[in-house]
Parts: structure tokens; C-alpha cells; sequence
């Protein structure tokens, strides 16, 4: 059973997901800087505060031993600070009240470092602080552990977070909503181009889209399918014509059938008088035969049905060959063949090179005056080989040689005698199955067929 494809996401949705996550990821970003800007501003802050408290603290160290009136003295100046002196072994020698400062002695450092504050919470508070070495007065080695209560700034961090992300996540809504809607703007001229094209029917392919009237973005696409109309318009049309050339090819050979039909039943005749219907019926069934054969061939060619199988051809042999083929319908015109050129060798398939050359040879013959000649130059330029096949005779009008390769196309119905308008057809099937191609030419002195080959 085959599992059903799932569709590809709509573009909409693929734009707003893009969209959304740059958006989130941005305003995300942003709110962190923000926070941690505002934190490491707070940080600084302490510092500085802890900094200038231990600057007399450590004064006070430094000129005498650990005295609590002094220091209590000294800590009438400092406000929300709490500290603890600790001597040899960290002995406590002097603590104030408030925060357990044990653990910050061994983090003590020479100085203090706004990069290497301690940051920690006991009971319902938070604090920040550090711890300093300091020599005393007799060089015996104490130090100072501070810590500040951080409790106002966290309540503000904690608040200030809040609003941030709250504001950050109403952005990024506020403005999700109008890219959505930037989106679906940006959509619009899609959907009006889609009821366009939906609005084009079998019977109006001669309407084209305006590509003045979408975004740049969406011009190429339109010429594109102008371009795709115009090839589906020409298509149309010539299968319609194709159809009533049909009909109109197969109505003759049916109608002769059936009078001469009608005729022979008409009254009693001999058997030679029916021999002679018999072979003429037989005449139009061939005739129909190689309609038909022809019409299939061209719809096998255009499915690409048939694949030419190449060989290398001595193309003057070829021509030579078929220039003795017809010398006996030649002759009976009261035409010459002349063959002009030097060896050319050809990468084709030789039957069906031989019939595209063939259709040529045998209408240069039909329209060519008695006493004249059809000339047939073989040549060479750059990679390509042509063959040229020119016959005096009635020029053809400018306007109908660009048709002349349609099928069942005929100038007049003199031109048409002996065929059914399918021959020039197939010769530019072929030359374009071995890459080539056909064209043709008419001056009041002659015309020339010019196949090409790769």
C-alpha cells in the first residue's frame, strides 16, 4: 500500500516560524543583557561599599592588634555592614552581628575583586561579600571577612524581572501578530494571482497576467506562465486544427469508397468492371493506410516513443543511393538529379535518414519543371552537415513557409497532389530526433529544403 506524501508547510507558516523564533531568541537576548547588566551593576555597587568599609577596618588592623573599642569606634561610621577579624588558625577574634562569615576565609585574597565577590544567603537574607588578608601591626597575618545585606536588591532584581520579561513576552506577541499580518499583506497579490489563473479556462487562453500589476518578486514567475500560456494556446490550437485536418483528409478517401461503392452496386456489371472498382478502392485503402501509418508515427515520435539508433553514414553514398532510387521517376518528369558535394560522414540512423531525405527528393521532383534540374549540395559548417535540396519551379508565398512543416499544411491543393500533408511533418521529426533541424527557403528562381545534421 502506498503511503500517502505529506505535504510541505504552507509558506505563511514557515515565514511566521522563522519569524517567531528570531523574535523570541531576539527579545530573549535582550532581557538577559538587560538582567545581567543591571545585576553586575548592583555587583559593582557592593563592591565599591565593601571596598570602602574595609579600607578603615583594615587601617585600624594595621596599626594596632584587634581592639573592640577601636573597631567598635570605627563602626559607627559604617552602616549595614557586618564583619568578622579572624587571627592565626582563623580564630575568631572580633565578629559583629549578623551573617556566619567562617566560610569566606579561605577565599581570602590580597585585595578585593568585584569579579570574586561571594554572593550567599543565611536565614531569610541574601548578602554579598569577601574577605581580605591584612598585616597587622607586629606583621602577624589577620583577615577581614565583610558581607552587605542584599535583601533591596534582590527584591528589586526579582520585580524588575518580572516586568522585564512580562514586557519582553508582549513584544514579542505584539509583534509575532504584526508579522502575521505583514505575512498575509505580503500574500495578497498570490492569492489574487491564483484567482487569476483559476479564472483562465480552455476557451480563454488567449488572456495573459499582467506582470505590471504583481511585485517584482512575482514578475518572473508571471512571464513564465505567459510564456507556459502562450505554448498551451499554440498547442490547443493546432490540436483543433489537427483534429479537422482529420477529418477532413480521412472524408475524401471515405466518400470516394463509398460512391464507387454505391456506383458498383448500382446495377449488374462483368467482373472486370468489378476488378476495376475493386482496384481503385484498394487505391484510397493504401491511401488511408499510409495516413494512418504517418499519424502514428508522428504521435510516437512527439511521445518519445522512438530513439534513432546511430551509426556513422558516408552521407554522399546515401544521397548517391537514393539519387539511383528515383532516376526512374526523374526521367519519366523529364528532371535531372545533380549531386554536388564532397564526403561528409554522419552520426544517423539510415532508415529513417534515408525516408526524411526521401520525402524531400521526391517533392523537389514532383515540383520541378520538365527540362530543369534538382540539385543536391552536400556541405560542412563547423559541427554541423547539411544537406541541400533546391528546385526551379512556382515560388512559395513568404506567408506560408514558416506552416510549411505543419502537418496536413498545403499551399494549394497542386502542391498536395500525391500525398496527404504528413511528409514535411515527418522530416522535421526526424531531423530533430538526431538533433537537427529542417528549414526552408522559396526565391522566383528556386526553392531549397536545408536539413541539418550534427
Amino acid at each position: 500500500m502506498l503511503e500517502r506524501s505529506k505535504a510541505p508547510a504552507s509558506l505563511a507558516r514557515r515565514v511566521m516560524l522563522l519569524v517567531g523564533l528570531s523574535i523570541i531568541l531576539c527579545l530573549g537576548l535582550l532581557g538577559w543583557v538587560i538582567q545581567q547588566a543591571i545585576e553586575q551593576h548592583f555587583a559593582d555597587m557592593d563592591g565599591n561599599e565593601l571596598t570602602n568599609a574595609a579600607q578603615p577596618l583594615a587601617m585600624a588592623l594595621q596599626n594596632q592588634p584587634p581592639d573592640a573599642a577601636h573597631l567598635d569606634r570605627t563602626l559607627r561610621g559604617l552602616k549595614g555592614i557586618s564583619f568578622t577579624v579572624f587571627g592565626p588558625a582563623d580564630k575568631v577574634l572580633y565578629r559583629t552581628p549578623g551573617p556566619d562569615l567562617h566560610f569566606l576565609a579561605a577565599q581570602a585574597r590580597a585585595q578585593i575583586d568585584h569579579r570574586h565577590l561571594a554572593r550567599f544567603s543565611q536565614g531569610d537574607h541574601s548578602y554579598r561579600g569577601a574577605a581580605l588578608i591584612i598585616e597587622g601591626s607586629q606583621g602577624q597575618p589577620y583577615k577581614l571577612a565583610l558581607a552587605m545585606n542584599i535583601d533591596i536588591h534582590q527584591h528589586f532584581l526579582t520585580h524588575f524581572g518580572k516586568a522585564l520579561w512580562g514586557i519582553m513576552a508582549l513584544a514579542a506577541l505584539i509583534t509575532i501578530l504584526a508579522a502575521r499580518l505583514a505575512v498575509r499583506w505580503g500574500h495578497a497579490p498570490l492569492r489574487r494571482l491564483s484567482a487569476d489563473i483559476r479564472a483562465i479556462r480552455s476557451d480563454r487562453l488567449s488572456n495573459r497576467l499582467d506582470p505590471r500589476q504583481v511585485p517584482a518578486e512575482l514578475a518572473e514567475l508571471v512571464a513564465a506562465f505567459n510564456d507556459m500560456l502562450g505554448r498551451l494556446e499554440d498547442l490547443f490550437e493546432r490540436l483543433s486544427n489537427f483534429s479537422a485536418d482529420i477529418a477532413h483528409e480521412l472524408r475524401t478517401p471515405i466518400t470516394n469508397l463509398s460512391t464507387q461503392t454505391q456506383v458498383a452496386l448500382g446495377k449488374a456489371r462483368s467482373a472486370e468492371e468489378y476488378k476495376e472498382i475493386l482496384y481503385s478502392n484498394l487505391e484510397e485503402f493504401e491511401r488511408l493506410a499510409k495516413m494512418v501509418t504517418d499519424m502514428l508515427w508522428l504521435a510516437q515520435t512527439d511521445n518519445g516513443n522512438i530513439t534513432p539508433a546511430l551509426v556513422p553514414l558516408a552521407l554522399a553514398e546515401e544521397v548517391k543511393g537514393l539519387c539511383d532510387y528515383f532516376e526512374l521517376l526523374a526521367e519519366d518528369k523529364g528532371v535531372r538529379l545533380v549531386l554536388e558535394g564532397g564526403p561528409l560522414t554522419v552520426q544517423a540512423d539510415r532508415h529513417l535518414l534515408r525516408r526524411a531525405l526521401s520525402n524531400i527528393i521526391s517533392n523537389a521532383i514532383r515540383h520541378t519543371p520538365a527540362g530543369q534540374a534538382v540539385t543536391i549540395r552536400l556541405h560542412a559548417e563547423g559541427k554541423r552537415h547539411w544537406v541541400e535540396v533546391c528546385n526551379p519551379g512556382s515560388p512559395i508565398a513568404p506567408e506560408h513557409l514558416p506552416h510549411l512543416f505543419e502537418r496536413f499544411y498545403r499551399v494549394d491543393p497542386a502542391r498536395g497532389q500525391g500525398g496527404v500533408g504528413l511528409g514535411l511533418a515527418i522530416v522535421k521529426s526526424i531531423a530533430r530526433l538526431h538533433g537537427g533541424d529542417v528549414t526552408v527557403s522559396s526565391t522566383p528562381q528556386r526553392t531549397c529544403f536545408s536539413l541539418s545534421l550534427p
